[in-house]
């Protein structure tokens, strides 16, 4: 997918970029750029958006209209990069800011801006985790994507509604002190996997596919759970962090073999991971730009990229709708006394996450239950009553204002302790609109408790 600007992240030395690297390197490479602490000081955002006709979501449209707004939206001042997923998904991604507050600002402007460029196009932003009325349909012909879409079909028909018909509200956050405590990045990197699922329930919202429900709060979430767990998974929650994604990423397969232009498609090799590419040298042994590439095609509910890069929250309603995950998160993380509460509320998911040797997330048991049934499992419900209400009392020691507090609080009131998310709100109006289908419609993906 494409690669935001939200955070500072390391790419291949110039002079060693295409200098090939053994797997001893790789190793040393990867243990080295994953986790970059220090005090927690920056946070940014990702926003990924629907794009279609006002009043219209279901209809297509056209690759060259896309284009041609697109094109005015790259020309303008922003802060965020612009950027496109390949079913022609826009995606803005904020500059690091110095507070919660100067990255909500930096990015309501910003799309204040987009959304008045995309008027002339006749075309408006969606926040919605997953296409409710489209079939996926690629717009970008890039050696990439034809590349990710081949190694992807490989494992059935989740991968190409993950490429072309999720958009999510990604949140990344410095990785924290190389000490222990609330604020290490040990204790981050394990917060953010167990709150991950909370996080997944609380703003669920893609409950329909092809104009039905699927049967899940989050279809997003079940489509990612549909990818095979060499690209989707996560690491083993227990060991030592860089350790334990160090090997990940080098076992995790490789998507493709890139080639320079004119040398025709992108090979797309099975069953080979980094590691072993590393060992055999095949007909060209893998270089450290290489290996920058290989870590930017695995996608698991949480990246390490230097900063820790959370990927689990579908993309939200209305214009603002993104703040309150964002400001929730950032409360839950960067503020001791928060991080404190949050981690003892939800230490007890650890049971259902499942030891070393079950399912990674966001395959498991917890994480599926999460995707499924929203903050109407019970014990999610109470993990995310503890969460919200930690973030509200901490949002003021961080410097939110009003409009965000109170965002948060209203957020917290009307969803969480009812155990409704978003997602309610959608299959309730489908069953109050007479002309709609109110029966359940196919799965994403496949069956993804098999």
């Amino acid at each position: 997918m494409p690669e935001g600007d939200c955070t500072k992240h390391r790419t291949a030395h110039p002079t060693r970029a295409r200098d090939t690297v053994s797997e001893a390197e790789v190793e040393a490479l990867v243990r080295g750029i994953c986790f970059k602490t220090g005090p927690p000081r920056t946070i940014g955002v990702e926003l990924e958006w629907l794009v279609h006709e006002p009043d219209l979501p279901h209809l297509p449209v056209p690759a060259a209209r896309l284009e041609a707004a697109y094109a005015a939206l790259r020309a303008l001042p922003l802060h965020s990069s612009v950027t496109v997923e390949p079913g022609g998904q826009l995606e803005l991604s904020s500059l690091p800011a110095a507070s919660l507050t100067e990255c909500i600002s930096a990015m309501q402007a910003d799309l204040a801006v987009v959304r008045d460029a995309l008027h002339p196009h006749r075309l408006t932003l969606s926040g919605v985790g997953a296409d409710p009325w489209r079939p996926p349909s690629r717009i970008l012909r890039e050696p990439r994507y034809d590349a990710l879409e081949s190694c992807l079909d490989r494992g059935g028909p989740a991968g190409r509604r993950m490429m072309c018909s999720t958009a999510s509200v990604q949140i990344c956050l410095d990785a924290g002190y190389e000490e222990p405590g609330p604020l290490g990045y040990a204790r981050r990197w394990r917060l953010a996997h167990l709150l991950g699922p909370v996080l997944v329930a609380a703003f669920a919202n893609s409950p329909l596919q092809d104009g039905r429900p699927t049967g899940w709060r989050s279809t997003r979430q079940a489509v990612w759970a549909g990818i095979e767990p060499g690209r989707s998974g996560a690491p083993p929650l227990d060991g030592e962090p860089r350790e334990t994604w160090t090997r990940h990423a080098l076992d995790a397969p490789v998507m493709c073999v890139k080639r320079e232009p004119g040398e025709g498609p992108w090979s797309v090799p099975e069953g080979m991971s980094f590691r072993a590419w590393a060992r055999a040298g095949a007909s060209r042994r893998p270089t450290e730009e290489d290996l920058v590439y290989h870590l930017t095609t695995l996608f698991p509910p949480v990246r390490p990229r230097g900063h820790l890069e959370l990927r689990m929250v579908d993309a939200q309603p209305g214009e603002d709708g993104w703040i309150v995950p964002l400001a929730v998160t950032s409360a839950l993380f960067d503020d001791p006394e928060a991080a404190e509460t949050a981690y003892r509320a939800v230490k007890p998911l650890a049971e259902r996450y499942g030891p070393a040797d079950s399912p990674a997330a966001p395959h498991n048991p917890l994480w599926l239950d999460a995707a499924r049934h929203g903050p109407a499992d019970a014990e999610l419900r109470e993990a995310a009553v503890l969460c919200f209400a930690a973030a509200v009392d901490a949002l003021p020691r961080l410097g939110a204002g009003p409009s965000v507090r109170d965002a948060v609080a209203a957020y917290a009131a009307r969803y969480v302790a009812q155990g409704r998310c978003p997602a309610d709100d959608l299959l309730d109006a489908l069953r109050d609109d007479p002309t709609l289908h109110d029966t359940p419609g196919n799965t994403p993906g496949k069956d993804v408790r098999r």
